[in-house]
């Protein structure tokens, strides 16, 4: 059985889990614990003592909150995982939000569904980003 925890992934699990799902390359290994732990909320799914997917929240706490890494073991990529890890962190920025915050995310073609399903979508904004170095 899978179980959320409300908690930060240690850099072992996040990196296994992103090995699993082949985005490695997405992250700067040498700064990830740092990252990790200035996370406003995180979650990991687990079953039978083994983490499997996790999700975390960043932002300013108050105002603008940004859905980030949501990761799922290709092995559990049938079982909802996703949608739980989702609603895990949606509903915690709706307790923890000042009224109309925005939540934002970047979403890869493959995880689309799973966002709009939460009522996400790209009607009216275009989403840009600059990456450093």
């Amino acid at each position: 059985m899978i179980t959320i925890e409300e908690r930060v992934p240690s850099v072992d699990e996040f990196r296994a889990i992103a090995q699993a799902v082949d985005w490695l390359d997405h992250f700067d290994w040498p700064t990830i614990a740092a990252a990790l732990d200035a996370s406003l909320f995180s979650v990991v799914a687990v079953d039978a003592g083994t983490p499997v997917g996790v999700a975390r929240v960043v932002g300013d706490g108050v105002r603008y909150f940004y859905v980030q890494d949501v990761m799922v073991h290709p092995d559990h990529s049938d079982e909802g995982i996703a949608t739980d890890l989702t609603r895990a962190v949606l509903d915690w920025i709706e307790t923890s939000s000042a009224p109309k915050a925005f939540i934002g995310l970047f979403a890869s073609p493959d995880a689309e569904g799973v966002y709009e399903e939460f009522g996400f979508s790209t009607a009216d904004m275009t989403g840009m980003h600059r990456l450093i170095g």
